[in-house]
């Protein structure tokens, strides 16, 4: 990991100013944060968005510079934002990662339970990430790759990569191409 302080971006709507100050407050030990509200724009029909994208990639490299504490720290206010807002659509975390490939993990479940297990198992995949990015388990050329979780499995997994021209949604029969 660089020593010298990256930037990394946040945007959000419907975060209160409490919560983006506990927030920049964790991330700001390490990062220059930058952080920008938006628009709902009621597509996805949540009260409340959160994207944070870091600008390493996805390793225990990086948990190890990050410190594991101050990660279970912003696994904490995740897990109370949800609490605060209750059951529903009531909020999405998006958490990117650069490298190659990109890693993003979409934590929206509308249950209170499913969601804290959400955030608790994103370490895991660090361990599986090797198995999961097997040239000969997913397509040729991936640039970015979308986890989203799995309540029947109780697991995190690969939904959607991106190549240079191409998307592919994984499904019960193997990738399907969408685009």
């Amino acid at each position: 990991m660089s020593d010298q302080v990256q930037p990394l971006f946040l945007k959000h709507y419907g975060i209160s100013p409490w919560e983006i100050n506990v927030i920049t407050s964790i991330l700001d030990k390490r990062f220059q944060t930058e952080d920008e509200e938006i628009e709902n724009t009621y597509e996805d029909k949540f009260v409340s968005h959160i994207e944070i994208s870091f600008p390493y990639s996805f390793n225990e490299e990086f948990f190890k510079w990050f410190d594991f504490r101050e990660w279970d720290k912003l696994k904490g206010v995740f897990k109370e934002m949800k609490r605060r807002r209750g059951n529903g659509k009531a909020i999405k975390i998006e958490l990117n990662f650069a490298g190659e490939p990109d890693i993003t993990f979409v934590i929206q479940s509308d249950q209170s339970q499913w969601f804290k297990m959400e955030v608790e198992k994103i370490d895991f995949v660090v361990e599986l990430l090797p198995y999961h990015l097997e040239p000969d388990k997913i397509p040729k050329g991936v640039k970015k790759v979308i986890y989203n979780f799995n309540q029947e499995t109780a697991r995190w997994k690969i939904n959607t990569v991106y190549t240079n021209n191409e998307v592919f949604v994984n499904s019960e029969k193997g990738w399907k191409l969408t685009t």
